[in-house]
Formats: structure tokens, C-alpha cells, sequence
């Protein structure tokens, strides 16, 4: 996975300015409208093997992701510093913890339906509270003039700066496209390619117009990663600039008003 790339979708996950608490011995605190989907920052359904968020008060003492010190058997920790979140009974992985967020990893094994979803900080438990999951919760990661994270093959950010052209095969990266073939160890970083589940019903829009299915070469696993996906697709010939670009899964679409940095 090129350096930058991953400099960049960790950033997306891990807004700016954090206040760390010292000692509180008040528990965890947070309603059911705090956890989201970390692609799109909206509360909801999110799906098995989102990468999702978590804000509230309380949560931990100290403000850390997790490190390769941290993995355990290829796969991201069960709790960092004494901090775990539980859903729908399993153990999540974590990825960053501070007073006000938590980012994990929503367990693979779970299917669509309502779960209970709770916060441990050393031992003090935080309420209970209900989560929606469907199969599939698609979204993108806005970035910079709210342009969807992508890259050129080059491992080079598209941006306004650099955008893409037409015909060109880009790389996007999205979360919350569910279940893979084969299936993949929860919360353990990708080693190979395993396309998602959902991709006889998957779309890609540019503008309102779907993309032709043959264009989209791959969507899957981001190796390197867990929880996050990747799209390896061929843009259209003839695009018009910056277009609005949006994930289809069946009833599932991912929000408008994010746009693809195209010249």
C-alpha cells in the first residue's frame, strides 16, 4: 500500500483537535445517533466489516491508534489501552481511541439486523445501546473540496491539482460494501485480492449515469487494510468535469454531493 495513500485515508478517519481527560472515573457516554459510518460520517445502518466510528465523552483516558506493535496475529487489537467496544456480543477491532471517538472495525460475522453496541474503558461499562446493520452500507471518504479519496496507479492522490482524465484507471477507496469471496479474518489487514459479495448488484454513478460494469476491473479488499475497500476502475472516455460521483448496492447508495477530481 504507497505511504500516501494510507497518510490520507487515516487522516479522513481521524478529524483534527483532540482534548485527552486525566483520570475521570465517570463512564463512558454516547447515544445510538453517535456511531457512524466513518467513510460518510452518517448515523444509520452500517454492515459487516464497516469501518465505523464511535463519539462520546469519556471513552478513554489517553488519544492513540493503534500501531504494528499493536497487531495481533496479523489482525487489528481487541482493545487499546483498556478500551474495547462490543458488537452484537463479539469483540470489534480497534483502531483509534481518544475521550471523544472511537474508530472500529463493525465484526464480519454479524448479519443484517438490530444489535446491541457497548463502549468497556478499563472495566467501566457505558450503556447499552441498538445499532441497525444491513448487508451493505456504502460510502466514500471526502477529502479536500469534498473530492472522494482516490488515487492515480501511480500511488499519486487525485485532486484538484492532479486530477484524473478519461479513460484513465483510478483506484477509489470506499467502506461499508460487506461481505467478500473468499471470506476474510475479522479485523485482520487484507494480504490478497477478495471481491466483494455484493458486485453482481454493485454501481458505480458519474454524474447520475452508471458506469459500464466492465469498467470496474475490481472492488474488494484494500490490501494492507481492514475494513476498507477498493475500486480499481476505468473511467468513462468523456466525463464532464468533477462529476458527482456515488456507490450503488441494491437499495443502497452512498451520499451526493461528493465529487471526483476530473479534468
Amino acid at each position: 500500500m504507497n505511504l500516501v495513500r494510507l497518510g490520507v485515508v487515516l487522516a479522513a478517519l481521524l478529524p483534527a483537535g483532540y482534548a485527552d481527560i486525566n483520570g475521570s472515573s465517570s463512564a463512558p457516554s454516547y447515544t445510538a445517533a453517535g456511531i457512524v459510518n466513518a467513510a460518510t460520517q452518517i448515523a444509520g445502518p452500517l454492515a459487516p466489516n464497516t469501518l465505523g466510528t464511535l463519539y462520546g465523552t469519556n471513552l478513554a483516558y489517553t488519544t492513540r491508534a493503534a500501531a504494528v506493535t499493536d497487531l495481533v496475529g496479523g489482525a487489528l487489537p481487541l482493545s487499546l489501552d483498556g478500551v474495547g467496544i462490543t458488537v452484537g456480543n463479539l469483540a470489534a477491532n480497534v483502531l483509534f481511541i481518544s475521550p471523544g471517538q472511537i474508530n472500529f472495525v463493525v465484526p464480519y460475522s454479524l448479519t443484517a439486523g438490530t444489535v446491541s453496541v457497548w463502549v468497556t474503558r478499563q472495566g467501566v461499562a457505558g450503556p447499552v445501546v441498538k445499532m441497525d446493520l444491513n448487508a451493505t452500507s456504502p460510502g466514500l471518504f471526502p477529502w479536500t473540496g469534498n473530492f472522494a479519496i482516490a488515487s492515480h496507479l501511480d500511488g499519486s492522490l487525485v485532486s484538484a491539482a492532479s486530477p484524473a482524465s478519461g479513460g484513465e484507471i483510478i483506484v477509489i477507496f470506499a467502506a461499508g460494501l460487506g461481505r467478500v469471496t473468499p471470506d476474510t479474518t475479522p479485523g485482520r489487514l487484507a494480504q490478497a485480492a477478495a471481491i466483494i459479495a455484493a458486485l453482481p448488484q454493485f454501481q458505480i454513478l458519474l454524474a447520475g449515469a452508471p458506469c459500464p460494469p466492465a469498467n470496474v476491473l475490481y472492488a474488494g479488499l484494500a490490501p494492507g487494510f481492514s475494513g476498507l475497500y477498493q475500486i480499481n476502475l476505468r473511467l468513462p472516455a468523456k466525463l464532464p468535469p468533477n462529476p458527482e460521483i456515488r456507490l450503488s448496492i441494491g437499495d443502497q447508495i452512498s451520499p451526493a454531493k461528493i465529487n471526483l477530481a476530473v479534468q
